[in-house]
């Protein structure tokens, strides 16, 4: 598929959420930080997902934050919200007053902690597509959820509801992706979940990637992929091997901690996180600044 017939393009950052001194959205910042990141290359934007902090921000807050990047980005690329949780009727709810906003798209996680069958997964993901009219993502990450969306199930979503278009796939199981490409309808798209992993799965037949270091460095994982889809494999590869140290030391500690110091780091601070999670040490904002400095970001 080639990148103009992309609905939502190669280059996904999962944008990250700017919060000020009291921990309560910054706006402003979320405006500048979407601006930033579409200047970087991005080709859509997923708002509010994991990367977003979305377990500690409530329904609406969330409408907020949609309301004024969707205001910002004003049709310049895609706008992505994280719609679904752990709770059908909670999803297909929040997903109907989410289309409302004009978001272009949404993303379903597997649903966390409840642990449901594959076929529970199958009429979750069906009840919250067939109430809304936008295309849909999937999201299978078993490392957060708990369990594992398989392949079967996946496209099963892909050949029988018409808007399930795509999956961001974090299983880390390559089998499990290929078979999943091999096996999609026409149209139906794999991200990679995973900066370090796009290009496995792009040389599977992946498209591109919903990214973490895409907050810190759009217009070099855009190099990456550009130069794997123009042919220059080789090229894709050492440009890969030079950032993948900063790909791996972003997930030294639980995600957003370091993507949030990263942006402090590089001078466009976005705020901390909200407990549970805690800001980065001193000696994590070191080590985190050491590979900076090693792959050319700072």
């Amino acid at each position: 598929m080639s990148s103009s017939e992309l609905q939502f393009g190669r280059l996904i950052p999962a944008m990250v959420t700017p919060f000020d001194e009291n921990l309560e959205l910054d706006l402003p910042r979320a405006h500048e930080l979407a601006n930033r990141l579409i200047e970087g290359g991005a080709d859509s934007l997923l708002i509010n997902a994991t990367t977003g902090e979305a377990p500690t921000i409530f329904y609406p807050s969330k409408i907020e934050l949609f309301r004024a990047i969707i205001d910002e980005v004003a049709g310049r690329v895609p706008v992505i919200a994280y719609s679904g949780d752990n709770c059908t009727a909670d999803s297909v709810d929040f997903s109907r007053q989410v289309e409302e906003l004009g978001v272009d798209g949404l993303l379903l996680v597997v649903p966390y902690y409840n642990k449901p069958p594959q076929e529970g997964m199958y009429q979750h993901f069906k009840a919250i597509a067939e109430a809304v009219d936008l295309p849909c993502l999937l999201y299978n990450i078993p490392g957060r959820c708990g369990v594992n969306m398989t392949a079967e199930t996946t496209l099963r979503l892909a050949h029988d509801v018409p808007n399930i278009v795509g999956i961001k796939e974090a299983s880390g199981d390559l089998e499990q992706v290929k078979a999943i490409i091999d096996g999609a309808p026409e149209g139906f798209v794999v991200y990679s979940g995973d900066d370090s992993s796009t290009l496995d799965i792009m040389e599977l037949g992946g498209v591109g990637v919903v990214s973490t270091i895409g907050n810190v460095c759009p217009a070099r994982m855009k190099e990456i992929i550009d130069l794997f889809v123009a042919g220059k494999v080789e090229g894709a590869h050492a440009a890969n091997d030079r950032l993948l140290p900063l790909m791996e030391g972003l997930f030294a500690t639980t995600n957003p901690i370091l993507p949030k110091e990263a942006l402090k780091l590089l001078g466009f601070p976005v705020g901390g996180v909200r407990l549970p999670l805690v800001d980065a040490t001193a000696e994590q904002s070191a080590q985190l600044e050491k590979v900076m400095r090693e792959v050319g970001v700072l």
